[in-house]
């Protein structure tokens, strides 16, 4: 393979920000350290949109709205009209926890640099506090990524509880109230392979869903462009079990919010088809089902008895019925373009094909730049730890077809989009 040097590194400016949203954002995210010279670079050309787009019953996203969100002329998502996604830029990029690549996860500073790198999209992971708030954390065990174990006052709340099957010990959301939430400070949940990420443990408190939804409609007003967020439903399951289910908690904010409904620039997502399926009773938001390894299967699956494993799912006859309840899919990216024991790519799999035929997107996860988490054909050098050719693999997924996917640095993203627009001829 030839590799061609990444930049993906250093952060862009989209279009639309002023001196002022860019002054904002360095004192908000402390930016130094990537470079002032970068905001000149790159991401600010893959919102230019132009072109028209033919009328089309199937996917039927009208030219203005293809134009304004960021999506040159001739591409467009298969979704059907009336679903909200057809507003949305194509392929999407999604802010996987914000920019964890660069800032410790679900943080305000993490979300922010994302949308300044070329995110279209913001995606906070929600679990409840014990007083019924929703936070953002990727996990209710709170162990890695906040300060707790610091917290002499919370030494006694260390526990061991069982979460979909598997024992976990550590401090939990569920046994604190938000107020007490709010003396935590996040910090890097890979410190080992992003020490630089350290740099900002201590900095960010962990923000409630309302919080994110905030910032997400006050920066869309300061970047001039619509800012989505992409929620997610965790052990939804097992917080009903004790007595704190997430979908009301999660409809309510949303109608909070604004953000409830096909309008509501919300994308609702889940591993756990049962909460997409009460979801939708709820809030009419466009939904998204998580699909993880071929042998695995949904957790209220394991707990309804139903036996049909990832692999069944994923098979036409399993995307008709996912097609029944969701709008997309957001499977692992080895069940698009599957690995051998080296991590080296094999064929890819039919399910984009598949899942299009369905009627489904496909927003798989999670692209990174480091060689550990690229296929072996996409490393450079042996250290697990260094940046491989990223900008190669984000462009290889575009081109099986993918409608977006999930990433840790959006700024690597947004470069492989514009060789994509620019391979089809579009600008």
């Amino acid at each position: 393979m030839t590799y061609r040097p990444s930049d993906g590194s250093t952060p862009a400016e989209p279009a639309g920000a002023t001196a002022s949203s860019r002054r904002s954002f360095l004192r908000v995210t402390g930016a130094a350290g990537i470079g002032a010279a970068a905001f000149a670079a790159g991401a600010g050309e893959a919102f230019a949109a132009s072109g028209d787009q033919p009328g089309d019953e199937q996917y039927g996203a009208a030219d203005e709205r293809g134009a304004a969100a960021g999506r040159p002329g001739g591409l467009r998502p298969p979704v059907r009209t009336g679903t909200g996604l057809d507003r949305l830029p194509y392929p999407l990029i999604v802010g996987h926890r914000g920019a964890p690549g660069y800032r410790p996860e679900h943080t305000l500073g993490s979300y922010d640099l994302a949308l300044q790198l070329g995110a279209d999209v913001i995606e906070p992971d929600l679990v409840p506090t014990k007083d019924g708030h929703l936070v953002v954390r990727h996990e209710n065990n709170i162990t890695d990524t906040t300060d707790v174990a610091d917290h002499k006052e919370f030494a006694d709340r260390r526990t061991t509880r069982t979460i979909d099957g598997a024992a976990q010990t550590g401090w939990f959301t569920e046994d604190f109230t938000l107020a007490e939430l709010r003396t935590l400070r996040a910090k890097e949940r890979l410190p080992q392979q992003r020490q630089r990420n350290t740099l900002y443990d201590g900095r960010w408190a962990v923000p409630t869903f309302r919080e994110v939804a905030d910032f997400a409609r006050k920066r869309g007003r300061e970047l001039g462009r619509d800012v989505w967020v992409y929620p997610e439903t965790k052990h939804p399951s097992y917080f009903r079990s004790i007595g704190l289910p997430l979908e009301e908690r999660l409809a309510d904010d949303l109608r909070r919010t604004g953000l409830a409904g096909r309008n509501g620039r919300a994308i609702l997502q889940s591993f756990e088809p049962s909460s997409l399926q009460r979801l939708a009773k709820l809030v009419d938001n466009p939904k998204v089902f998580l699909l993880s390894g071929p042998t695995s299967r949904p957790y209220d699956f394991v707990l309804s008895g139903d036996q049909r494993t990832v692999a069944d799912l994923v098979k036409p006859e399993g995307l008709r019925w996912i097609s029944s309840f969701a709008h997309g899919i957001g499977p692992t990216t080895t069940l698009i373009a599957p690995v051998d024991a080296t991590g080296k790519l094999l064929a890819p799999t039919t399910l984009v094909k598949d899942a299009h035929a369905a009627g489904l997107l496909l927003h798989p996860y999670t692209v990174r730049n480091e060689n550990g988490f690229l296929p072996l054909d996409y490393r450079r050098g042996t250290d697990p730890n260094a940046y491989g050719d990223a900008i190669g693999w984000a462009r290889y997924l575009y081109d099986l077809g993918v409608d977006g996917f999930f990433t840790d640095q959006a700024d690597s993203s947004v470069l492989a989009r514009q060789d994509f627009w620019a391979a089809k001829g579009v600008h």
